[in-house]
C-alpha cells in the first residue's frame, strides 16, 4: 500500500500501521489487549480493522484504536513553546485517588495521564501534581497541571488545543466535554473519541483559540455530542460550539442531578453514562421553533422586558442606537463622508466591549495594509511612529489586530464567495461581524434579473439568511445614486431611498445609519435613518462627532445628559 503523502479524513499519515498489523486484513489481533490474554487466545481475531478510516475496534476489550499516527497538514500561525517532558506514569497513591472518581489505571495509561512535581503560582512553590498531557499527532503539545488544592495551570507559551484531540481522528462521531476528568470518565465508559476544552467554560466565548487551532479535526464529523455543564458558562460554550461547528451535526446531552460526566460516572456507573451519550438529542430543527426551544427567552422577557442591545462605547451614539446580532445595518452617506471610517470604529467598539471579531470584504478599502493601519490607530488610540515599531505596545496592538480583524482579499468579489468565506471565518476564527463595503463592488452574480428592486431584495435576503444562520451582525455600506445641492449650495443629506433600489433597502434593512460630514463646522453627524425595533434606538435621532486625526477616532461632540433615559429603560 502506497502511503507517501496519503491522507485520511484530511490528516497526513505520519506512521503507517503503527502496531505492525496485517495490512489489508479486516480482522486480527488487538494491540491493546491481545498480549495480556490467555496463551490460547493471544492470536484470536478479536478486532476489526477499517483501513480507509484508519480505525480498529476490539470486540474483546471494547476499545477503539488508531491504525496509524497522524499529523496536521497546516502549520500553526504562531511559534509555540514545546513542553518539556518531566512527568512519570501515575503511581499507586494517584491511582487510588482516581479510583474514587471511577477512573481505572488502564484509562489513565491509555489517555496518557502522568504525575510529577511542578511549580504552582497559586502556592508559590513546587507541588505534587497530576499532569494531563495534551498530544497532537502523538506529539506533546501542552500540559495542564492540577495540585491537591485544585489549583490549575497550563504550560506557559504552549499551543492551546483540545485535550485528547488525537482520539477523534478517523471517527465520524465524537464527544466534547468541559474538563479532562470528564474525558477520562467517558473513556472509562467505553467511548474513546472524546475531547475537552483546555480551560473550562466562561461566559466570554469570543476567543476559543483552541477551537481555531483544531477546527480541522471536526470537519468530517457527522455527529458531535456536546456534554458540558448545565450552568451559564457551560450553556454559553454550548451555544458557541453549535454556532461554530454547525447545528446540523451537533447533539446535546445532560446529566440530570449531576454537574458533569465524571460525577455521573461515580453516582451511576459506566453503563448509565454510556446510555447518556447514546441518547443525546439533536439540536432543535432549523427553521422550526417550539415553545420549549425558546422558553428561557420568553421567561426572561416576562421578567425583565426587552433585552438591552449591543453598544459601541460612544455615549452619545449608544444613547440613540444599539443592535442585536442576526441582523444587518445599512450605512449610507455621500462620498468621503466617513462611512467606512465610522463602521471601522463601530466594530472596534464591539471588539472592545464584547471581544467580537470582524471580517472585512472591502474592495474600496485597499490596499489592505492601509486599512490595517487605520484599525491599528483606533485600537492604539494614537498614531504609531517609526520609534514604536517592534516595541511592547506595537507588538501588543499588532497581535490584537491580527487576532481580531480579518481581511477578505479577492481578485473578484462576489456575494457568494464573500458569504462562503464569512462562514469559514465563523467556524475557524469565531467572527461576530461581517462588513461588506461597498455592496455594489460585491455583486450577486447568481441573480441574473434586470429588475433593480428584485435584485436588491434577493441580495438583502441572502445577507439576512447568513446573519441569522451564523449569529453575526452584518454591515452593508451603500452609496447613494443621486445627490442634490440645496439652496445653500451644500449637498443634501441622502436617505435610504437614495440608494439604488431604495424602497427595498428601507423595507428590508433592520437598521439604517447616515454618516454625513459638515465641512464648515468640521463635525460628522451620524443619524438613525431606521431602527426596526423601538427598544434598540430612536428613529431620526442624531449623534455628532469631531474626528481626531492622530487616532483616526470619532470623539463625541455633544455629550449626552447623564439623566437621559436609554430607549430600553
Amino acid at each position: 500500500m502506497q502511503v507517501e503523502d496519503k491522507e485520511i479524513n484530511g490528516f497526513l499519515i505520519e506512521s503507517f500501521n503503527q502496531h505492525g498489523l496485517e495490512v489489508g486484513k479486516t480482522q486480527g489481533i488487538c494491540p491493546l489487549c491481545s498480549s495480556s490474554r490467555k496463551p490460547e487466545n493471544k492470536k484470536a481475531k478479536c478486532s476489526s480493522y477499517d483501513w480507509e478510516r484508519g480505525i480498529g475496534t476490539c470486540h474483546n476489550c471494547d476499545k477503539s484504536f488508531q491504525l496509524h499516527t497522524f499529523k496536521r497538514k497546516g502549520r500553526a500561525e504562531r511559534e509555540y513553546v514545546i513542553p518539556e517532558v518531566k512527568h512519570k506514569p501515575v503511581e499507586s497513591k494517584v491511582v487510588d485517588w482516581f479510583k474514587t472518581r471511577g477512573i481505572s489505571k488502564q484509562t489513565l495509561d491509555e489517555v496518557g495521564v502522568g504525575e510529577g512535581k511542578e511549580f504552582m503560582p497559586q502556592t508559590g512553590k513546587p507541588e505534587n501534581t497530576i499532569q494531563f498531557n495534551y498530544y497532537v499527532g502523538g506529539n506533546l503539545t501542552n500540559i495542564k497541571y492540577r495540585d491537591g488544592r485544585k489549583n490549575f495551570k497550563l504550560y506557559k507559551g504552549a499551543e492551546k488545543v483540545f485535550y485528547n484531540i488525537d482520539s477523534v481522528v478517523g471517527h465520524d462521531t465524537c464527544v466534547i466535554v468541559e474538563g479532562e476528568m470528564d474525558v477520562l470518565a467517558i473513556h472509562e465508559a467505553g467511548y474513546t473519541p472524546v475531547v475537552s476544552v483546555p480551560n473550562g467554560a466562561t461566559l466570554n466565548t469570543n476567543n476559543l483559540d483552541y477551537l481555531d487551532n483544531c477546527i480541522d479535526y471536526f470537519e468530517d464529523k457527522k455527529k458531535i455530542i456536546i456534554a458540558v455543564d448545565d450552568d451559564p458558562p457551560g450553556l454559553a460554550l454550548q451555544s458557541e460550539l453549535i454556532r461554530r461547528l454547525g447545528a446540523e451535526v451537533c447533539y446535546i446531552t445532560t446529566f440530570d442531578d449531576c454537574k458533569d460526566a465524571n460525577e455521573y460516572l461515580t453516582k451511576h456507573g459506566t453503563k448509565e453514562l454510556m446510555s447518556r451519550i447514546d441518547t443525546a438529542h439533536p439540536v432543535p430543527l432549523e427553521n422550526v421553533t417550539t415553545f420549549r426551544d425558546i422558553e428561557d427567552e420568553v421567561t426572561d422577557f416576562v421578567r425583565n422586558g426587552f433585552k438591552r442591545g449591543f453598544q459601541i462605547g460612544l455615549h452619545n451614539f449608544d444613547n440613540i442606537f444599539s443592535t442585536y446580532t442576526k441582523q444587518f445595518i445599512t450605512v449610507t452617506g455621500v462620498p468621503s463622508s466617513g462611512k467606512s471610517d465610522f463602521v471601522d470604529q463601530m466594530v472596534v467598539g464591539y471588539n472592545r466591549e464584547y471581544s467580537w471579531k470582524t471580517a472585512f470584504a472591502s474592495p474600496e478599502n485597499a490596499p489592505t495594509y492601509l486599512h490595517a493601519h487605520k484599525l491599528m490607530r483606533k485600537v492604539w488610540g494614537d498614531m504609531p511612529d517609526k520609534g514604536d515599531i517592534g516595541g511592547d505596545k506595537w507588538n501588543q496592538v499588532a497581535t490584537h489586530v491580527n487576532d481580531n480583524f480579518f481581511f477578505i482579499d479577492m481578485e473578484r468579489y462576489t456575494l457568494e464567495s464573500v458569504l462562503r468565506k464569512g462562514a469559514e471565518l465563523v467556524k475557524r476564527k469565531g467572527i461576530k461581524c461581517l462588513v461588506i463595503d461597498p455592496y455594489n463592488k460585491v455583486r450577486d452574480t447568481d441573480c441574473q434579473t434586470e429588475d433593480v428592486n428584485r435584485y436588491t431584495m434577493e441580495y438583502l435576503t441572502k445577507i439576512e439568511t447568513f446573519a441569522k444562520k451564523y449569529d453575526v451582525l452584518v454591515f452593508i455600506v451603500a452609496h447613494p445614486t443621486k445627490m442634490y445641492k440645496g439652496q445653500d449650495g451644500k449637498i443634501e443629506e441622502p436617505t435610504m431611498y437614495n440608494i439604488k433600489g431604495g424602497g427595498e433597502w428601507y423595507d428590508a434593512s433592520y437598521h439604517g445609519l447616515l454618516v454625513h460630514r459638515d465641512y464648515d463646522a468640521k463635525t460628522t453627524k451620524v443619524k438613525v435613518l431606521k431602527c426596526k425595533f423601538q427598544n434598540l434606538g430612536i428613529n431620526g435621532a442624531e449623534a455628532h462627532f469631531t474626528w481626531e486625526p492622530k487616532s483616526g477616532c470619532f470623539v463625541p461632540h455633544e455629550m449626552p445628559d447623564i439623566d437621559e433615559k436609554m430607549p430600553w429603560d
